[in-house]
């Protein structure tokens, strides 16, 4: 008799293994609802809902106006994990503790998905007070540094499409004043980097700047983040210098490597 191609763990958890399922149709099928995950999972639709709910809250998955649950940015970054993010973090990661050395502040690499911003890479400066590693977290895009520069690469309807009404139907909290975005965002457009003072936490300021493919176009956001009691107004443009001069050395590797 055939060995299966998997052995099962001796003590399996079933709600874990659930969730695991449910995230693996999500990605591969697409939209689906609480029946039709209670139905293939073989579980109350309760049951069916809680693990979705959970997997919404980790930002596996996400509810659309239709009330259909499809991947979330978690999953829609790995499915381009070999032919983005995993890639654009390997290149990336010498250049940021480049700027670690140079600056001695917290450096970071963040790409978008829809209205969201997931840190890729982060590398931690020495001081004794400083910004944590955001590695792996998601922020509404519009709250964070490389997300508005990612964001100010739409056009005026790519962004009304984005942030659309109903997309934000049972959050209406979330969606962010389109005209003061629409304004802020033309202004990143001639400036060429972003300054957050304080959008996405409490005492923390970042600055960041675009990193671009060979054709020109966004791919990523690379900053660095400092405790506000060491930022410097002054500084600003010798640090987006720093930082431009970091995306350029990206760029060339990236260019090299895709």
């Amino acid at each position: 008799m055939d060995k299966p191609l998997k052995t099962p763990p001796p003590y399996p958890i079933a709600s874990v293994d659930h969730a695991l399922r449910a995230a693996t149709i999500l990605q591969m099928e697409g939209g689906t609802t609480v029946s039709q995950i209670a139905e293939r999972l073989g579980v109350a639709r309760s049951t069916a809902h809680r693990i979705l709910a959970m997997l919404v809250y980790r930002d596996f998955a996400v509810q659309d106006e239709d009330r259909l649950y499809r991947a979330g940015p978690v999953l829609e970054l790995a499915a381009h994990s070999q032919s983005l993010a995993s890639r654009l973090r390997a290149a990336a990661l010498p250049h940021l503790h480049r700027v670690v050395d140079l600056l001695d502040e917290t450096a970071n690499l963040t790409v978008r998905t829809g209205d969201t911003a997931r840190f890729i890479a982060s590398v931690e400066c020495r001081q004794a007070l400083r910004v944590g590693s955001r590695e792996g977290m998601v922020f509404p895009a519009h709250r964070t540094t490389a997300g508005v520069l990612l964001l100010a690469e739409l056009s005026d309807e790519e962004l009304d499409e984005v942030y659309a009404p109903e997309r934000y139907r049972d959050r209406p909290a979330d969606r962010p004043d389109l005209a003061r975005l629409h304004t802020e965002l033309k202004r990143l457009r001639r400036n060429g980097f972003a300054v957050n003072k304080e959008r996405s936490e409490r005492g923390l300021i970042a600055v960041g700047v675009p990193v671009r493919d060979r054709d020109g176009t966004a791919l990523a956001g690379l900053s660095v983040s400092m405790p506000t009691v060491r930022y410097d107004p002054h500084r600003l443009q010798p640090l987006v210098a720093t930082l431009d001069a970091a995306a350029r050395a990206l760029e060339t590797d990236l260019a090299e490597r895709f």
